[in-house]
């Protein structure tokens, strides 16, 4: 009898500890999936928070039965700093927050009123409106306004003097009087150099000015044309002139190559007023986010237009999701007008579009709390850390890497005077030395001319510097005195 008693005993702990060990395997396992899906499982001694968030690309997305993205890896940072456990939910209705007709708050920010969640981590934007009935942290993110486009939704229209745009219009005109001055100084230097021209009365310059004129042009298109100087003075004038023509040609080659390259960049719409301006194009903004508020309270008149535009057709224009408006945008002529920094990632991730270089309405996307939760002065000293320590630099990089060919962001401007100040310098210091240098000679050859004549050296040069600068004139008088000769 004692023997069965103690067998059936046996049986019974023996499956009593088969049942614990069964539902400890199923918590486990249960844990395991919360954890999964974006949760941090609650821990001993730690409070839970729960998590409000929305589905949008890159903070929060949908991978599996997981959740990722720049706000989950946020929100993991300041569970590790903070030492709270947290259980993401994804918000009901799919809205931000904004007051509903009927006067309650929709959204993430609907949501904390309402006791349904401790706190938002989402790219949830700091208004006014919204700091009135919640808390919100430091900004852990810093954006704007901007417009999205597609790159070949308009295509700009080629002026028909489309060749000069690699220049201004002030170094067009530096170049014009470079090219005048160097032809002049040709002219002459070739009249007062004794190398070039000997005997003025005898022999014909053939650096006349038209003659000048034509060589400089000649060696603007890098082609050699005659007369070929022949003096040193002439040389010098000619080959600073010819480096200054390889430098330009460079240059204008270089920017000219860099305008056609960008041209699908540079699109018309540029800022705000332009998208106003122009009728190709359809523009809209979120129904009911804080972009579209802001143009209804903005007292800028541009502003107030495009408020007025997208309030007549908001059944048209405005759309639902962040998503549904990256692809109206990359299917249709419809500019996006949105948060910044989430154009900046469709930019990254889709290649034909691009944000326009306009960016108005500076804000932030912050953390929301209850009102005098204690969570609030918390969450913004943790944020200010990641941020003086780099890890949100990092997650920046990390969520919106692009998969584009990296390019220049800067915008193409046509090359001013000041970028080429050097080279008109040297110019500039190869005609003065090629003038001297003439001068020179031409002092050279007066000193001996006037110790063969027993003359100052002083009025030979003076007499031979009338000769060469006169020489019409001596002509004509030479003709003169001839003709009354043979009469």
């Amino acid at each position: 009898m004692a023997k069965g008693l103690h067998f059936v005993f046996c049986v019974i702990t023996t499956t009593l500890l088969l049942r614990e060990s069964s539902q400890a395997g199923a918590a486990r396992k249960d844990d395991a999936v919360s954890k999964g899906s974006g949760s941090r499982g609650p821990e001993e001694g730690l409070p839970t928070l729960t998590v409000t968030t929305i589905l949008e690309d890159p903070y929060v997305m949908l991978r599996g039965a997981e959740l990722e993205g720049y706000c989950m890896d946020l929100l993991k940072a300041l569970a590790a700093m903070l030492h709270f456990s947290y259980r993401v939910k994804v918000v009901g209705d799919g809205q931000y927050g904004a007051v509903s007709s009927s006067g309650n708050w929709t959204g993430m920010i609907g949501e904390i009123l309402r006791q349904e969640a401790d706190i938002a981590v989402a790219p949830l934007t700091v208004t006014s409106a919204r700091e009135e009935v919640v808390s919100f942290t430091t900004p852990f993110l810093q954006t704007g306004i901007g417009i999205l486009l597609r790159k070949d939704t308009i295509s700009q229209e080629m002026s028909f003097f489309h060749f000069l745009a690699p220049f201004s219009k002030e170094t067009w005109t530096g170049l014009l009087f470079a090219y005048v001055l160097t032809c002049f100084c040709l002219f002459l230097v070739a009249r007062l150099s004794p190398c070039e021209w000997n005997e003025p009365k005898n022999e014909e310059n053939h650096f006349t000015f038209l003659n000048s004129l034509w060589f400089g042009a000649g060696a603007l298109a890098l082609q050699g044309v005659t007369p070929r100087p022949k003096a040193l003075s002439v040389r010098v004038i000619a080959a600073v002139w010819w480096l200054f023509t390889i430098a330009l040609l460079a240059a204008y080659i270089a920017n000219f190559t860099a305008l056609l390259s960008s041209g699908s960049e540079q699109l018309p719409v540029q800022t705000f007023e332009d998208l106003v301006k122009q009728r190709k194009l359809e523009f809209g903004t979120l129904e009911g986010s804080s972009t579209f508020y802001y143009f209804k309270n903005s007292k800028n008149p541009i502003h107030q237009m495009i408020y007025e535009y997208m309030d007549k057709r908001r059944d048209h224009v405005l759309v639902k999701t962040y998503q549904e408006a990256v692809q109206r945008v990359m299917d249709s002529n419809y500019a996006f007008i949105g948060e910044s920094i989430s154009q900046d990632l469709a930019a990254a991730r889709h290649c034909n579009l691009i944000r326009a270089p306009e960016v108005i309405g500076a804000r932030g996307f912050g953390i929301a709390t209850a009102q005098a939760s204690r969570w609030t002065k918390q969450l913004s000293v943790a944020v200010l850390k990641l941020r003086e320590s780099g890890d949100l630099d990092y997650l920046r990089n990390k969520w919106w890497e692009s998969s584009c060919l990296h390019k220049s962001r800067e915008r193409w401007s046509p090359l001013q005077p000041q970028a080429l100040g050097g080279l008109f310098l040297t110019l500039a210091i190869g005609l003065a030395l090629g003038v001297l240098a003439a001068v020179a000679e031409l002092s050279n050859k007066s000193r001996r001319a006037a110790g063969h004549a027993k003359k100052s050296c002083c009025s030979v040069f003076t007499e031979e510097m009338c000769t060469r600068l006169r020489i019409k004139e001596n002509a004509r008088q030479s003709q003169e005195t001839s003709g009354r000769a043979n009469a």
